[in-house]
């Protein structure tokens, strides 16, 4: 569902992101019903919505929300557009090539620091969804966040979340961040490829990717932060992560939209609560499955608990972020953030 660096180093990505935008090649969602086929595009507000991965399970509400047609129920067009990592996203809309971003929420703490105004406007999820996978081969030396020293450890990308949560475990187990080499290795077929070549020893990443992993023997769960326990253990606490975020002054100047945004997405969240794992793969593009259809039934069953019912931030969840990555960020740990602005229930409480 992530931009530690300085500003000027997010904007080397920038191009990438343009690109992705002008390019066919990127993963599209928008206008399609729930059988998969294509709808007309409704009349009305069109927002362009970048996601860190479209077919993670992490960010399923997005694309679900899509194919169920609640966005066009709501009379706007949505484009939804993928990136590997939540960085790259959040580029696009700080280039403003995007309106919003389905991303994880700690990049608006990351980016008030920096001097921009972000917020979430919907939260997904409750818990990270992420789980720290150690490779088969590394397994019997790294029993911990305490044996990550000296380690290449995968990340979606640098200055993603994976790479802020990698590096919070690490710290939090008494290892220094300059001990450990965080490698960028997307998701999916990149991350599984890495394990096999041994090009890193362990890796953070999300459904369905973990239990592809899992399933060829490739590696062992060694931190689970896919429901609210395992986030609570690892992290102390509840930690909002998935979640659809926008420039503040873009919210503040299309509120109309934006709550057709939230109408749409909390009626997806409920009826997620209401669905089985396996009802709810049936409404998702079939390529998504690349493990085979009951695998990615499992993988959705296993990160269910993540999502929030209601789109409603946790009351303790901004502290705990901020907690989180004020511990091993200089630029966090000595700015001023003001969390009340990094989200809004504004939106959400009405479609409630």
């Amino acid at each position: 569902m992530r931009t530690f660096g300085k500003l000027t180093q997010v904007s080397a990505t920038v191009v990438a992101g343009a690109l992705c935008l002008a390019l066919a090649g990127c993963a599209d969602e928008s206008s399609s019903d729930g059988a998969g086929g294509r709808r007309e595009a409704v009349k009305g507000d069109t927002v362009k919505i970048m996601v860190g991965g479209l077919d993670k399970v992490v960010y399923l509400p997005a694309v679900l929300t899509q194919r169920l047609g609640y966005f066009q129920d709501e009379g706007v067009t949505v484009k939804l557009l993928s990136e590997p990592a939540g960085v790259q996203a959040t580029t696009a809309l700080v280039s403003g090539d995007v309106q919003g971003v389905v991303g994880f929420y700690d990049h608006t703490l990351d980016l008030q620091a920096k001097g921009k105004r972000v917020q979430s406007v919907v939260q997904l999820a409750r818990t990270p969804g992420e789980v720290e996978i150690v490779s088969t081969k590394a397994a019997a030396h790294v029993t911990s966040p305490r044996d990550f020293k000296g380690r290449k450890l995968g990340v979606t990308g640098l200055g993603s979340s994976t790479d802020f949560l990698t590096k919070y475990l690490a710290v939090k187990n008494g290892v220094k961040v300059s001990e450990i080499t965080p490698v960028a290795v997307g998701a999916g077929r990149t991350f599984v490829s890495a394990l096999q070549r041994g090009s890193i020893d362990g890796g953070m990443t999300t459904e369905p990717t973990v239990a592809q992993v899992l399933a060829q023997g490739l590696g062992k769960v060694l931190v689970d932060m896919r429901t609210p326990e395992g986030s609570r253990a690892a992290l102390g606490g509840l930690y909002p992560a998935s979640s659809l975020y926008m420039n503040t002054s873009w919210v503040q100047s299309h509120k109309e939209t934006v709550q057709k945004l939230a109408n749409a997405m909390v009626r997806t969240l409920k009826w997620m609560a209401a669905h089985t794992p396996r009802e709810i793969a049936d409404k998702m593009p079939a390529d998504y499955a690349k493990g085979g259809k009951d695998l990615y039934v499992r993988a959705i069953e296993s990160t269910l608990p993540m999502f929030t019912e209601d789109g409603v931030m946790p009351a303790d969840g901004p502290r705990t972020v901020h907690t989180v990555l004020k511990s091993f960020d200089p630029g966090l740990k000595n700015a001023s953030v003001d969390l009340e602005q990094t989200y809004t229930t504004e939106f959400v409480r009405k479609a409630g």
